[in-house]
């Protein structure tokens, strides 16, 4: 059975340029943002269901908007008085608090504070706090990104996103890697354990005792790690733990490699091996898009758990922590969940693109 039918939602030119506004620029808080891309979805005669998928809401969540806007035009998507004592800051003072924010800087840093904001505009930290929490700014902190400018994007992200979402039958799909220049520290002095109240704490300054490689192939339905050490980073290094790939593999299994364009991957003599062995297919991913590879979040994980803050008088030591951790980690192994398709990674690209080059603020 069909439920009722749904009004018809038609937007003039006027409201469409102010919801695609409102999508853009920067001061627009993200949930005010995200209903006007519902309208917008959903003037495009969409189905709920269907605009739900798109956005990763739920359908019930685009039904009420839909039905806000239908009621009460744009501003049904603003956000209802609440009830309690009145605002004290008006709307022009969040709103300059915001473009200052993100159009500026103080003279003095590279960034604002709640204090140095709050001192500019006349407010209380805690004002400047609670304005920046609603519209989700975060001046303190800087991510870092890098768009790939591989010609070839697009074709080698449907090739390694479709392996994730469909493998192909009789065959191991592994993701394959380095962790070049893994670093044995130890600190300059003891370090002081954990206590009620008081964290681990370990000197600045540390001593190098040598470093190593791991190289690794991650099994992405199982979960299961094939790992090698080596302590130089060349090519016979990795036509080794090929060596070793093909000598875990039954015979009877395709293998499908995916690995990124590091120049100890493409050798005339790893090239040779690949012929030699035609049940090897290699999947390269796009250049400046390592973040295909899920060995990645593998070796993110190792780094965390084992590396980071372990304290390693030698080479062998290191490398015996890292054997241990491997052989511990595949006695119960566990896959990544790879969820995005590749044309929903494009959208998102797309979004981005246009947020940082129209942001129209």
């Amino acid at each position: 059975m069909r439920g009722r039918p749904k009004a018809q939602l038609i937007l003039t030119e006027a409201e469409r340029k102010q919801l695609q506004a409102w999508t853009r620029r920067r001061k627009t808080s993200q949930a005010l943002a995200l209903r006007s891309r519902i309208v917008l979805e959903s003037a495009k005669g969409r189905e709920n269901q269907v605009v739900a998928e798109h956005l990763s809401i739920t359908p019930q969540t685009v039904s009420k908007w839909r039905g806000r806007f239908i009621e009460a035009r744009l501003d049904g998507l603003l956000d209802a008085p609440r009830p309690g004592a009145p605002r004290t800051v008006k709307d022009t003072e969040v709103d300059a608090v915001i473009t200052r924010t993100l159009e500026s800087t103080p003279k003095n840093a590279t960034h604002w504070s709640t204090r140095e904001m709050a001192n500019q505009m006349g407010l209380s930290q805690s004002t400047v706090s609670r304005i920046w929490r609603a519209f989700g700014l975060q001046p303190h902190r800087q991510e870092t990104f890098k768009l790939s400018t591989d010609p070839l994007f697009v074709e080698k992200t449907r090739d390694i996103v479709g392996l994730y979402l469909d493998p192909p039958v009789k065959a191991l799909v592994l993701c394959v890697d380095e962790k070049s220049q893994i670093q044995a520290l130890d600190r300059t002095q003891p370090i002081l354990p954990l206590a009620p109240g008081v964290a681990e704490r370990r000197t600045h300054d540390y001593m190098r005792h040598g470093t190593t490689t791991l190289f690794a192939a991650l099994d992405i339905a199982t979960g299961e790690v094939i790992g090698r050490l080596h302590r130089r980073h060349r090519s016979q290094e990795f036509l080794k733990f090929l060596k070793t790939i093909d000598e875990r593999v039954p015979d009877d299994l395709d293998v499908h490699l995916v690995m990124d364009n590091y120049g100890t991957h493409k050798t005339p003599a790893v090239k040779n091996w690949f012929v030699r062995h035609p049940r090897f297919h290699v999947h390269f991913t796009p250049t400046s898009a390592s973040w295909l590879n899920q060995v990645e979040r593998w070796f993110a994980t190792l780094t965390q758990k084992q590396i980071r803050r372990g304290t390693h008088r030698s080479t062998q030591q290191l490398e015996k922590a890292i054997r241990d951790y491997l052989e511990m980690y595949n006695e119960n192994p566990k896959p990544f969940n790879w969820a995005k398709t590749a044309d929903e990674i494009f959208a998102s690209i797309q979004r981005f693109c246009v947020r940082i080059s129209d942001s129209g603020h």
